[in-house]
């Protein structure tokens, strides 16, 4: 594993030591915006000579993750899976050449997945043995997976529109599930009530250095696959928006080691009943104002982005990029589709 040597502000450059879990804040100018950073010299050796015995998931990049030693744990596997070219679902829309990243493959069938087993093993590493976490669905059942393994006692809030199968399987890995009528907004604010009256730790998403670092790991795998080179595009559809932002922070430790010659360009993808970054993008602002979800496809309900849209507006004013949102009936129809053309459902 890796010691991160300091986080860094995107907004001031100020440097500041790495405190676990503390609150991710810049002491200069209160940005929310900090990046880690490590020995990358030291990885990039490793990745040159095929970083040799190493399995193929997530940790296949320990060096590059906020945790100082994994050989003391026992590391939740996640990550690893397959980059499929598009044979029948793409080319009928005209592109040749894109390729999906097929994170059902992942413990739970769910890139949160990756969020889980960095996240549990850096509460693990911090003797944390009891925690907190707000979900629309998929984060909660891997997160409740990971501290099963783990022996980290979990309370899960989800809001009551969520399926109930999401609650029985997050029940059924031992998480004590708590249902709240509202909205995902409002059970976070819930959540964190609920965490600090018992003074529990709080999953804080994309606000927490493991939860973001971990999904760098995408990015390294994608380029890996496609023979350590980037794509032209990172397409993804987002609720809160923590996936394409860690994402892209593997994309740029690539570039800045030059091991490969560009940052995609990066497409975010709403729903149009729950489209705050969507709107805000249109109307050229940075900061996005909250919506009140209505919405069918509850796991893409998160009405307030926050810094989060911040951040990967930024993103795409640096690379290139758009925020374009879809109705329910479209993206279930694009879900029939992809079945019928690829088998992926």
């Amino acid at each position: 594993m890796a010691k991160i040597t300091f986080l860094e502000c995107v907004m001031c450059g100020h440097k500041q030591p790495y405190v676990p879990f503390a609150a991710s804040k810049c002491e200069q100018c209160d940005s929310q915006w900090l990046e880690a950073r490590y020995d990358y010299s030291a990885f990039k050796r490793e990745i040159l000579r095929g970083l040799p015995g190493r399995p193929f998931n997530l940790w296949r990049y320990k060096d590059i993750l906020p945790l100082e030693d994994g050989k003391a744990l026992d590391l939740y596997p996640a990550g690893g899976t397959p980059l499929w070219l598009s044979q029948r679902y793409a080319p009928a829309l005209g592109h040749a050449q894109v390729y999906i990243k097929d994170e059902r493959y992942g413990p739970t069938s769910s890139f949160k997945d990756r969020q889980a087993a960095v996240g549990v093993a850096a509460m693990v590493e911090a003797g944390i043995k009891e925690a907190v976490i707000a979900s629309t669905g998929n984060a909660a059942v891997a997160y409740a997976a990971a501290c099963a393994r783990a022996g980290v006692k979990l309370w899960v809030f989800m809001t009551s529109l969520v399926p109930q199968e999401k609650l029985r399987e997050a029940a059924l890995f031992g998480a004590e599930v708590i249902r709240v009528s509202g909205n995902y907004d409002q059970t976070k604010q819930i959540a964190a009530q609920f965490a600090q009256r018992r003074q529990l730790f709080l999953d804080r998403g994309a606000n927490s250095i493991p939860a973001r670092e971990s999904m760098k790991t995408i990015a390294y795998e994608i380029v890996e696959q496609l023979g350590w080179r980037s794509p032209d595009w990172y397409i993804q559809a987002v609720s809160g928006g923590l996936g394409p932002l860690g994402v892209y922070q593997g994309f740029k430790e690539l570039l800045d080691m030059g091991l490969i010659d560009k940052i995609p360009k990066l497409a975010v993808i709403q729903t149009e009943g729950c489209a705050p970054m969507v709107k805000a993008f249109r109307a050229g602002k940075d900061i996005a104002t909250p919506v009140i979800p209505d919405t069918c496809i509850i796991i893409l309900s998160t009405g307030d982005p926050g810094s989060t849209y911040t951040g990967l507006w930024q993103l795409t004013q640096r690379y290139g990029g758009t925020m374009e949102s879809v109705t329910d009936a479209e993206a279930f129809a694009a879900m029939r589709s992809l079945a019928q053309s690829e088998g992926m459902a």
